[in-house]
């Protein structure tokens, strides 16, 4: 549980950061994702979700 925490705690700090840095691509990102498909999204989340099981599984060994 303490891991899933840690990674929580860092997923909202790179968010933070970019939103600080970068809030004009942060809000035209946001308009970009309203316009697309949801299908579309859907397979990008798959494929995003399986690349971070497939670095943890890496890593972790």
């Amino acid at each position: 549980m303490t891991d899933f925490v840690v990674a929580l705690g860092l997923v909202l700090a790179l968010e933070g950061l970019l939103f600080a840095a970068f809030p004009g691509f942060a809000k035209r990102a946001m308009a970009s994702v309203m316009e697309t498909p949801e299908a579309h999204m859907r397979v990008v989340g798959v494929i995003s979700a399986a690349l971070g099981v497939i670095l943890i599984w890496v890593v972790r060994g």
